[in-house]
């Protein structure tokens, strides 16, 4: 644990516990219907490999990449794999918060609250997210006995079975077609970060650097919390406004930040529209009703769901997440239209050719400056 002055920031055992109790139950699924969907997913896993790097043409023919591993789990099984990653990029900053603590005003508060209330509070956050993830790459996945990660810091790709299987069948769509769509769409991203080896550093840096320009007390991330918590229980502060809110990604305070979180979110942009694109370019000769799940998901996405879903998704980013999705895909779109796969592949030749994000919004920009300079 995490110790803050005698007293535990967060209770990280607790969260996984208190996320694992709250969170819904998946669909009912026999015992042979549960494995059967667990092999068929590490099939479409595996497969994915080769339709990904035919398609996207960023591993040079006859190179094998470094490897990480793919994991089919349960939604426990992503509680405990998101807790460890948070532990593990959390700790330049909960180091800061751990200096700062004994002359802070929210020092004592944070003292008698205690880990343990933030890590409740924290736990039913992912007990919410648990039940919407259908698979991720986790880029900065510590390796332990139970949950496996690639080499030297390499990450390792989840699919979230249960959740897979909710999806299809609310959008009734062909349930090999969509465990595969969904499948290309996370290797595209094990492809990003294997095929281009100084991106998870790229990214790690990034996001240590907006960490350390953090400027906030303990208090701060308890209120964060405590909003997060009142949203998800209904217990909303008497008078404040259903559209009001912020989300927790506003914890931004200088200018520094400001900077960087403009660049992550470019760099975010192009991950997510890269891996939409190809899940969907891949083709219905690999998923014939790639058309059918594209057009349900994404009035899927549009329609949302409780104004409880819908203020939660507000609080904890989730619609600026929803929008990397479709301003990544447009750009990437865009740019491949105009100079072709192999010159949009020029995107991850060094961090100086990613998009900035006026550039994810004018893909011309982007071109003008990576192609025509180049030329």
């Amino acid at each position: 644990m995490t110790s803050i002055g005698g007293a535990e920031m967060v209770d990280w055992n607790l969260a996984v516990a208190t996320a694992t109790r709250l969170v819904r139950p998946g669909p009912e699924v026999t015992r042979d219907e549960a494995r059967a969907v667990v092999a068929e997913l590490r099939r479409h896993a595996k497969a994915s490999e080769e339709h990904v790097r035919a398609f996207t043409r960023m591993i040079p023919e006859g190179h094998e990449p470094e490897d990480t591993p793919v994991l089919v789990v349960d939604r426990a099984g992503w509680i405990k794999a998101n807790v460890a990653g948070f532990r593990e990029l959390l700790k330049p900053l909960l180091e800061k918060m751990q200096e700062r603590r004994s002359g802070s005003p929210g020092g004592a508060v944070l003292g008698a609250v205690g880990g343990k209330v933030t890590g409740v509070e924290l736990g039913m956050l992912l007990s919410f997210l648990a039940s919407r993830v259908l698979g991720q790459y986790e880029t900065f996945a510590p390796a332990s006995r139970d949950l496996p990660a690639g080499e030297n810091g390499g990450g390792r790709l989840l699919l979230v079975a249960p959740n897979i299987v909710h999806v299809e069948r609310e959008l009734d769509v062909a349930p090999h077609d969509f465990r595969l769509w969904v499948s290309l769409h996370e290797e595209t991203h094990r492809t990003q970060f294997t095929a281009v080896p100084w991106l998870r550093d790229h990214l790690q840096g990034e996001i240590q650097s907006f960490l350390a320009a953090t400027d906030m007390d303990p208090m701060t991330v308890l209120e964060r919390l405590r909003e997060a918590a009142q949203a998800l229980t209904g217990a909303r502060p008497e008078g404040e406004d259903e559209e009001g809110g912020r989300s927790l990604v506003e914890l931004v305070q200088t200018p520094e930040q400001r900077e960087v979180l403009g660049r992550l979110t470019a760099v975010m942009s192009l991950l997510e529209g890269h891996a939409d694109y190809v899940m969907d370019g891949v083709g219905p000769q690999v998923v014939p009703s790639v058309a059918e799940i594209r057009e349900k998901f994404q009035q899927r996405r549009a329609r949302g769901a409780s104004r409880l879903d819908q203020a939660l998704r507000k609080l904890l980013g989730l619609d600026a997440k929803l929008r990397q999705y479709r301003d990544g895909e447009r750009f990437v779109r865009a740019v491949v239209d105009e100079v072709g796969m192999a010159g949009f592949n020029r995107v991850w030749t060094s961090p100086n050719t990613l998009p900035t994000k006026a550039e994810i919004a004018k893909p011309a920009d982007w071109v003008a400056r990576v192609h025509r300079k180049a030329d």
